[in-house]
């Protein structure tokens, strides 16, 4: 990937003043930092800003929510979005995780203050507020019907929530550590659980019972992805008979992010190993592309792209900065990735440019997620942003 460029957090509200600046920057790996500003020259008819670049830098496009800037000495090329709306009200800490239902209407998100609140997808409006874990909620998500929440606590326990009333209607009891992560199997009979204690667990939440440990490997699991295996890959055979309360396990497989750096990867209904990849330090979050493409994002700021069918050599590994890399997430025909430096970039093939989400001024952005043409993500400075990719 070429350099990436940096821009002032809130360069939309600098650029709108007469001789407003923001600056600019070219990170090369390698090289010294480039550095430069934009300038507004005065607004348009249109209400959209005159902007000229400093020496080095080009200003492509520029609209209401979005400019464009290319660095042609070192090939870089962004489009900068700034949010469409931005929602301050929901919670008032940092929030550590977020969803957006099926049909695009709900929101869902933790915070660091201990709370989980449903709100209204389209304007932040409070709908729900879900009480009953102890201590910290880490991840939240809706289930694929967009009517049930599935969270999972510091207190080591996962529950199951009704959107529409609040109530808890299950809880699965079992690990002996905090819950980091959680992936929901097809419609949602059954669910996995990745935790501080090392293992990963597979529930049937009709009975809210543990249908097995899927993996042990005495390192926390900071993250799960599920995912549909392609024909070529080989998943082994179960050793013993699946319980028939094991509902669409079969060809899937289970990606598992380590903080021991190493990324593993099973066949969810056979426990077998696929593959075992070290990486440069601990994995943070893992999710599947296609059949065989995956995606891992480390401590240190590297995303590895692996193809499942030869792990032992990423496809490629993209290193913008060394800031964590704290969620990935499939878009289209590419990704969307958040770092712990506020940056959260979205890569297609298609296109010869990076989209860049902007708005977080350093503080991490911990979570995305997405509704057709909808951003939103959540962030240490306590906002829900929403970004509309029409924008561009």
């Amino acid at each position: 990937m070429a350099a990436p460029l940096r821009i002032q957090s809130d360069w939309a509200q600098a650029l709108r003043k007469d001789e407003g600046e923001a600056w600019l920057s070219c990170h090369p790996p390698g090289k010294p930092t480039l550095y430069g500003s934009l300038t507004c020259q005065g607004m348009g008819l249109d209400g959209i800003p005159e902007i000229t670049a400093s020496e080095g830098f080009i200003v492509n496009e520029i609209s209401k929510k979005s400019i464009h800037i290319s660095c042609p000495k070192e090939n870089a090329s962004s489009k900068f979005l700034t949010p469409y709306t931005t929602f301050s009200r929901i919670h008032a800490k940092s929030i550590t995780c977020l969803d957006i239902s099926s049909g695009g209407g709900l929101g869902v998100s933790s915070s660091a203050d201990g709370s989980m609140k449903i709100w209204q997808a389209s304007n932040g409006e409070l709908r729900r507020v879900l009480e009953g874990h102890v201590f910290d909620v880490n991840c939240c998500r809706f289930f694929p019907s967009g009517l049930v929440v599935l969270s999972g606590g510091m207190d080591a326990q996962l529950k199951i929530w009704s959107a529409e009333d609040a109530s808890c209607v299950a809880t699965f009891k079992g690990h002996k550590g905090g819950i980091l992560d959680t992936a929901i199997v097809d419609r949602g009979r059954n669910v996995v659980s990745g935790s501080r204690d090392g293992t990963a667990r597979l529930w049937d939440c009709g009975r809210s019972a543990c249908l097995g440990v899927i993996a042990d490997c005495g390192s926390s699991i900071n993250g799960v992805a599920v995912g549909a295996a392609d024909n070529s890959i080989n998943l082994g055979c179960p050793e013993q008979m699946p319980s028939e309360r094991e509902v669409g396990t079969e060809s899937k497989m289970l990606l598992l992010a380590r903080e021991d750096k190493k990324l593993q990867c099973l066949g969810l209904q056979s426990r077998q190993p696929v593959f075992l990849f070290i990486g440069s330090d601990a994995f943070n979050c893992c999710t599947f592309l296609s059949g065989f493409l995956l995606l891992a994002g480390t401590q240190d700021g590297n995303i590895y792209q692996l193809d499942v069918r030869s792990p032992r050599a990423p496809v490629q590994v993209i290193h913008r900065s060394g800031a964590p890399v704290l969620s990935l997430l499939r878009f289209r025909d590419g990704f969307i990735a958040s770092q712990g430096d506020g940056s959260c970039f979205i890569v297609q093939q298609d296109l010869d440019y990076v989209i860049e989400l902007t708005g977080a001024d350093c503080d991490p952005v911990y979570k995305v997620a997405t509704w057709e043409k909808q951003i939103y993500t959540c962030c240490r400075d306590g906002l829900v942003r929403r970004y509309q990719l029409s924008d561009l």
